[in-house]
């Protein structure tokens, strides 16, 4: 299939050019001949049925009044189309999950603020932090309520973000917040009394280039979170540049017309602070523009491997040797260009087993007219792209995506996908309609129908929303044993999609406590047995997606199973335990043995909810 030129793919969503675009190109709408059409899957298909909206929209309701600003002034800025993420994490240990959004900025003169084609948010233009303040409403389920803390954290994020990791580096108990920004980035540490300090340069990780994708991860197995942080390109605005795309007109240059800069790993000292291992271990001496990365063990050999999603380039399997280096494998491994040998514009990436047959498999996200990438693994850390197959090619190709994961949003069993979608181009059906920012997209639901396919769910108004997303933050919000979904949106308001479908089918949820280095035992599988069903294999991870961290806690739909004979847990440092007959639909905390060095983690789940008739 012919590919879009890229140049064209960064077009200016600015009103005042969409006259003129359509005079002088005469283009139509695109052929949407090709598209498949959003049906509601078949009445009869399994494993389960859903015939609800599976969501509703409450990010305003609840508290969750944020409003992204790209800066967007019409000079073509490359980083105001690439933004924003998130993080979901438990910053003041109680139990629930609270809310960082990362803001843009305003790039270039200040005389030229003026100029901004969106209203600017209240100066100055600084991330939020939004604390949980979960409570019972008066039947007694949880009802999510948020409130704005940021001023009272300390923390005071101030430059142009791109996307949030959150992880305990230096093992205290508490979760601090990683920064990726149009440099440089930023570590705020959680002091554990509500606030945070900023220690990125202590730490040695004020890493100074344009960085998007970050994650904590043990590679070396020492007990200690170590850093990787994606690098997409070497651009000042300084030194911008003035493209033309097919129309002639100025447009915003793509990846190609900048050079991608080296990548960074950094190991955890374990005394608070980062060594720079960047080319000792391989990691610098191959790259491209990377926008998302995720760590786990994609050949089995219990080492913690690294893949990275680059932009318009060949993506990276970074397998680890054991001995501190890497060897990038992808080409080789199949999950570096698609079927067509093609590089794509990758921007979200997800892991997990969607399969059952208890190896990752991988899925990212590009551009439209390029479809959505299905890698699944054989097993032994090859891949086959069957995103033909799976039918998700069809249903993505109108679609570019850019946030996504594999959860299970009604609790059958199987892991189903979530692609939060935006334009990077002027869509010109929504031009001729005089729409003042012609980008918005649907973001889609793709539900695991058990067979290798997927089938889009659409209805409900929560799906019905047409935005220009970004990130997307997966996690149970209100602790009913549900996966819930902040979407980040460019230029407009973050939407906060409350599950209103989960609670149909038994569920298990798990905290794990591991090591006090790496106290959310990230990296870990768990296995889950029941009876006279297959094993369901899960990752503890709060990577992936884009520009994100989601929730650490493991959430097992169980269909219409009512009991688990045992969860076995294969802990980050390979070692193996089995936890017999957890009562189902509700949260446990599940401890390394021995006890880690650590606080207690509080538990999760204050308000178990038995599943609806």
């Amino acid at each position: 299939m012919k590919r879009r030129s890229r140049r064209r793919a960064r077009h200016l969503p600015i009103v005042r050019l969409t006259v003129l675009l359509i005079c002088l190109l005469g283009l139509a709408p695109l052929d949407t001949a090709q598209a498949q059409t959003a049906d509601a899957p078949p009445a009869d298909r399994t494993p389960g049925q859903t015939t609800a909206d599976p969501f509703a929209e409450i990010a305003k309701a609840s508290g969750l009044d944020f409003v992204h600003w790209n800066g967007m002034s019409g000079q073509f800025y490359f980083p105001e189309v690439v933004g924003s993420g998130g993080a979901l994490f438990d910053y003041d240990g109680d139990g629930d999950l609270d809310v960082y959004l990362v803001q843009g900025h305003f790039l270039g003169p200040q005389e030229n603020l003026a100029k901004s084609i969106f209203p600017p948010p209240k100066l100055p233009a600084r991330d939020r932090l939004f604390r949980n303040d979960l409570t019972p409403d008066a039947d007694g389920r949880p009802e999510l309520q948020f409130t704005e803390v940021t001023e009272s954290s300390g923390i005071r994020a101030l430059r142009y973000g791109m996307g949030a990791s959150a992880a305990d580096f230096d093992g205290d108990g508490h979760l601090d917040l990683y920064l990726t920004n149009f440099g440089p980035n930023e570590l705020w540490r959680n002091r554990g009394d509500g606030t945070f300090e900023e220690v990125a340069a202590q730490a040695g990780v004020a890493e100074p280039r344009w960085s998007v994708a970050a994650t904590f991860f043990d590679y070396d197995g020492d007990g200690w979170l170590d850093l990787f942080v994606g690098n997409y390109m070497d651009y000042q605005v300084t030194r911008n540049k003035a493209c033309v795309g097919e129309s002639g007109l100025q447009d915003y240059c793509g990846p190609q017309s900048y050079q991608a800069t080296a990548d960074r790993l950094f190991r955890n000292r374990g005394d608070g602070t980062f060594e720079d291992v960047s080319d000792g271990s391989g990691i610098s001496k191959t790259f491209g523009p990377a926008l998302g990365a995720i760590a786990a063990d994609f050949n089995g050999d219990r080492r913690q491997d690294l893949y990275v999603a680059n932009d318009q380039a060949a993506n990276q399997l970074w397998l680890n040797q054991g001995d501190g280096s890497f060897v990038d494998d992808a080409l080789l491994l199949g999950c570096a260009l698609n079927r067509d040998g093609q590089a794509e514009a990758s921007m979200g990436v997800d892991a997990a087993d969607y399969d059952g047959d208890g190896d990752l498999d991988l899925f990212m996200t590009h551009l439209t007219r390029e479809s959505h990438t299905l890698y699944v693994n054989d097993g032994q850390g090859l891949f086959q792209d069957r995103s033909t197959q799976s039918g998700l090619a069809r249903a993505s190709w109108q679609a570019t995506g850019f946030g996504t994961a594999w959860f299970d949003v009604d609790n059958d069993g199987w892991l189903d996908l979530f692609t939060a979608n935006g334009s990077v181009y002027i869509d010109f059906d929504l031009a001729r309609q005089n729409d003042p920012y012609p980008l918005h997209q649907r973001n889609q639901l793709f539900r695991n129908l058990g067979d290798g396919t997927f089938a889009e769910l659409t209805g409900g108004d929560a799906l019905a929303l047409s935005e220009v997303s970004r990130g997307a933050l997966f996690g149970d919000l209100d602790n009913d044993g549900d996966t819930d979904i902040v979407v980040t949106n460019n230029s407009g308001p973050a939407r906060l999609l409350r599950n209103d479908i989960g609670q149909r089918h038994h569920w298990l949820g798990l905290r794990l406590v591991g090591s006090r280095g790496n106290p959310s035992a990230l990296g870990a599988w768990v296995v889950l047995r029941r009876p006279q069903q297959p094993p369901l294999w899960r990752r503890v991870r709060s990577d992936g997606s884009f520009a994100a961290s989601n929730d650490p806690r493991v959430l097992v739909g169980l269909g219409t199973s009512t009991a688990v004979e045992s969860v076995e847990v294969i802990w980050p440092d390979g070692s193996r335990q089995i936890f017999p007959g957890l009562e189902i639909d509700r949260y446990h905390n599940l401890r390394l043995d021995p006890p880690p060095e650590s606080p207690a983690a509080p538990q999760s789940g204050p308000y178990p909810r038995a599943p609806k008739d």
